[in-house]
């Protein structure tokens, strides 16, 4: 793919994004901060960089590899990739019987194994708390309706 069709998908990433943003519910309480403004800023700083790239690659500063021979993939390619879409399927699955922070811990930690770390205790505790400071802060704090962070919880 070349450097312009790269920038081209960005941006259609970033316009569906923003899209996206839009469809967000307002908060039922009264806030100054809303639920959409870190996704807003957020999307906005992407697209950003996503017009920062694709005049670099209209000037012909980004590198073109479609030419380029086909390279072999890193070893463990499809493990990674595998880790990384499983993660995201258990939190899409479980979400809903298990609360936020459960499924949440299983996605980051299948995000973890898909940049090689290790599968064990330490990530386990990382990404619980990752998990947990994310609930407590849109949940909690923000009052964006992410439901339980567990199921027995409220």
């Amino acid at each position: 793919m070349t450097p312009l069709r790269v920038a081209l998908a960005l941006l259609v990433v970033c316009a569906v994004a923003a899209w996206q943003v839009t469809v967000i519910p307002a908060s039922m309480m009264q806030m100054t901060v809303g639920a959409s403004l870190v996704p807003a800023l957020v999307v906005g700083g992407l697209t950003v960089l996503a017009l920062l790239y694709g005049w670099s690659a209209w000037r012909g500063q980004q590198v073109d590899e479609s030419h380029a021979p086909e390279q072999s993939p890193l070893p463990g390619a499809s493990t990674r990739t595998l880790s990384l879409l499983g993660g995201g399927l258990a939190f899409m699955v479980l979400v809903g019987p298990l609360g936020f922070i459960v499924p949440a811990t299983l996605c980051g930690m299948g995000v973890a194994r898909a940049f090689d770390a290790p599968l064990g205790l330490k990530s386990l505790v990382v990404c619980g708390g990752i998990a947990s400071v994310f609930w407590g802060l849109f949940a909690l704090v923000l009052g964006v309706g992410l439901g339980p962070g567990l199921p027995w919880l409220i």
